[in-house]
């Protein structure tokens, strides 16, 4: 073959590539894109304060001993239903048994001499003086008495109402220091839920408003609340305001498991909603007539699935859900539903 021809037929096979490649370019940037869509839906639009928080009891406080000693008896633990006045637990008291034995004799014998001084004073044999003395004197030891007597009751731990044990911490024989807790207690009462809102939520929330909590024990179930009141004073650390929940049923849930709730603020019915990966910067991505169309819209309550669309959107349109970087008006567009 001649070197002419040869060069003709490198060249023409560079042509075809040339084209071929240009071809393919056209198609890949000219070409329909295949997009993910879907359809505006209709429901309830909620706008929502949402906040963490933990279940607690209403009324739950612990129990302690007043001075150290050593745990000499346990009667009840964890879980066990209580009486008012129950006792709970005994610390060792032999040293405070031996003080209320003396306070007592001196008491006894103060006594005796109020006796003697104002006998003395009836038959003109004594003084007014001595006879104050005396009494004063008897009233100091039987204070004195009372003191210890009290001091070796506190080494008794009673419930101080109705209620559970929620909590027991302590093993026989062990040495408890004093206002160390020992029992964690609750009343006979309803749980709820404490949460704290941040301050820029704050204001929206108002005693009564409905309340959806979610739990990570219950993942497939919503449970229904209500604010039952507010902290009228922030954490200046944390910059968020206490806020309790009250539940508006039994709840399964337990002391101390953790629940996202979300505060309904404000709700509007039949509302248009659009996939929140839809909208982006005040506008979506629709397809209309087979090619891709620049929408602005107006959007009002969002959320983390669904966002309202107040105009700019018809109930018909195609919606380009999460849409890709580089979509260009106008071009054309397979849309898979």
């Amino acid at each position: 073959m001649r070197p002419s021809a040869r060069q003709g037929i490198i060249w023409t096979l560079i042509a075809l590539g040339l084209l071929a490649g240009g071809g393919w370019a056209g198609w890949r940037w000219l070409g329909p894109v295949t997009v993910e869509t879907a359809r505006p839906s209709r429901g309830p639009a909620v706008r929502a304060v949402y906040a963490a928080g933990t279940v607690e009891p209403i009324v739950m406080l612990p129990i302690a001993p007043r001075s150290a000693g050593r745990l000499m008896e346990l009667d009840v633990d964890e879980g066990a239903q209580v009486r008012a006045g129950q006792t709970l637990a005994r610390l060792e008291d032999a040293d405070l048994k031996q003080s209320v034995d003396e306070l007592e004799a001196r008491a006894l014998f103060a006594k005796a001499q109020l006796d003697r001084a104002q006998t003395l004073l009836d038959r003109g044999l004594g003084t007014v003086l001595e006879r104050d003395r005396a009494r004063s004197e008897s009233r100091a030891a039987d204070a004195a008495a009372a003191r210890a007597r009290a001091l070796r009751g506190f080494m008794n731990l009673t419930a101080p109402a109705d209620g559970q044990i929620l909590q027991r911490d302590g093993e026989i024989g062990q040495v408890i220091p004093a206002n160390q807790p020992i029992f964690y207690f609750s009343r006979r009462a309803p749980l709820r839920i404490e949460a704290e809102v941040d301050e820029e939520d704050i204001l929206l929330v108002r005693p009564g408003q409905r309340v959806l909590i979610r739990a990570p024990a219950l993942p497939d179930r919503v449970l229904d609340g209500r604010v039952a009141k507010i902290t009228p004073k922030g954490n200046p650390v944390t910059r968020g305001y206490r806020v309790w929940i009250d539940f508006e049923d039994e709840t399964p849930l337990r002391i101390g498991m953790t629940a996202e709730i979300n505060i309904v603020v404000a709700e509007r019915s039949n509302a248009l909603l659009a996939p929140t990966t839809a909208v982006r910067e005040g506008h979506v991505w629709i397809v209309r007539d087979g090619r891709l169309r620049r929408q602005p819209v107006q959007t009002g309550f969002g959320g983390e699935a669904r966002t309202e669309i107040l105009s700019g959107l018809g109930d018909d349109d195609t919606l380009v859900i999460g849409p890709a970087a580089g979509l260009t008006e106008g071009r054309r567009a397979r849309a898979e539903l």
